[in-house]
């Protein structure tokens, strides 16, 4: 059964950094785009960072994240990393890796038929707490 894990999740104080991780069973990671979105209560999820497959080589992360955080993946561990520095606390969320096999990761964003609540493979998500 295929499955994601996220860890990494916690509390930490504003400026701190957290890094999170998405580690897949029974299938190869390296062949799929992997996202990370994140949730707050009251809102949908919200794509904030992906990753494209082994073969291209490219990322892509909102606005918002982008220089702060850096999304990486681990070949050999089957895992995608998403390391998060000078956290705010309207980084305060839950956050979701998820991947499908129609899931791409484009230069302008997370690219899936559908919204992206139709991914068919997510964990079951990591809370981050940025707190003083």
């Amino acid at each position: 059964q295929v499955q994601l894990v996220e860890s990494g999740g916690g509390l930490v104080q504003p400026g701190g950094s957290l890094r999170l991780s998405c580690a897949a069973s029974e299938f190869a990671l390296d062949y799929y785009a992997v996202g990370w979105l994140r949730q707050v209560p009251g809102k949908e999820r919200a794509g904030i960072s992906c990753i494209c497959s082994v073969r291209l080589r490219s990322a892509w992360y909102e606005e918002s994240v982008e220089g702060p955080f850096t999304i990486s993946r681990d070949i050999g561990k089957n895992t995608v990393y998403l390391q998060m520095n000078r956290l705010k606390s309207e980084d305060t969320a839950v956050y979701y890796c998820a991947t499908d096999p129609g899931f791409h990761c484009s230069n302008y964003g997370m690219v899936v038929q559908g919204p992206l609540s139709g991914m068919n493979y997510w964990g079951k998500g990591t809370l981050v707490t940025v707190s003083s």
